[in-house]
């Protein structure tokens, strides 16, 4: 069993999603937020080697990893020291994609397909957008960011394939809420087109998608009325088409979802 380590690069975070509690206080483990240091970094990275399970290392918990000052350097000499996998057999990065330019696409993708990476180690960026419309993402966001994620997403798909590449595949997430599910089928639509225009093909999916595919899943939002949630986010998935109507239970998760 893999052993999954969180090794929060920073508990800050660039925008404000109304369902995420990192919007509504001012520090996320008691403490002031910060950025972690580059000799924590290093000092944990060496810490992994000889553990009795793989490890599964996401460089976020809270914070949004990117804006980290040295954000890049940080994840390239994770990968120059992990030659083997003698650190960690597999890398996941979930970011905003707020700060997400052509040259740190270009860098993730070189480090995805390096030969001294496993084929299996970072196979995936997850892409947090979670709506179609300006209005709604800034509602749902709590940023006026739109314009620029969807840019800095369609860049990283149209650099990928350039470079001849298929890593690390595109997850690109859509958490049904109130505010957003009217617009989950527009959603899909779009970033279902932009890969099929570039040759790739989509799975379209209701909870956490296959690592070895590009993939729009919609996942349902964790909140106190957790019934309701869930309902609504089956309604929408079986409305677009992409859960079967004649589901004996409103709640569409899989085992591992959260």
């Amino acid at each position: 069993m893999a052993i999954n380590i969180n090794l929060e690069l920073t508990d800050h975070c660039n925008i404000k999603c109304p369902m995420c509690s990192q919007s509504l206080r001012d520090d996320a483990h008691g403490v002031p937020k910060r950025f972690m240091s580059w000799e924590t970094w290093k000092a944990t990275l060496a810490g992994l080697e000889g553990m009795d399970e793989p490890v599964h290392l996401c460089p976020h918990w809270l914070g949004e990893p990117t804006i980290h000052p040295e954000f890049d350097k940080f994840v390239e000499y994770a990968f120059e020291v992990n030659e083997g996998g003698k650190l960690f057999a597999e890398f996941k990065l979930h970011t905003n994609a707020v700060k997400f330019s052509e040259e740190r696409a270009r860098l993730l993708i070189r480090l995805a397909n390096a030969p001294t990476t496993s084929p299996t180690c970072f196979q995936t960026i997850h892409f947090s957008i979670d709506a179609f419309s300006k209005e709604v993402y800034e509602k749902v966001k709590g940023a006026d960011r739109h314009q620029q994620v969807f840019d800095n997403v369609q860049r990283f798909l149209e650099v990928r394939t350039e470079m001849g590449m298929d890593l690390p595949r595109a997850h690109i997430a859509f958490v049904v809420q109130p505010d957003n599910a009217h617009e989950a089928g527009k959603y899909v639509e779009y970033w279902r087109h932009s890969l099929l225009h570039l040759g790739k093909s989509v799975e379209i999916c209701w909870d956490w998608p296959p690592a070895n595919s590009d993939a729009i899943y919609l996942r349902p939002l964790n909140g106190a009325d957790q019934e309701t949630l869930d309902l609504l986010h089956a309604d929408t998935c079986r409305e677009i088409g992409i859960a079967p109507r004649d589901s004996i239970s409103g709640r569409l998760r899989g085992d591992e979802s959260f």
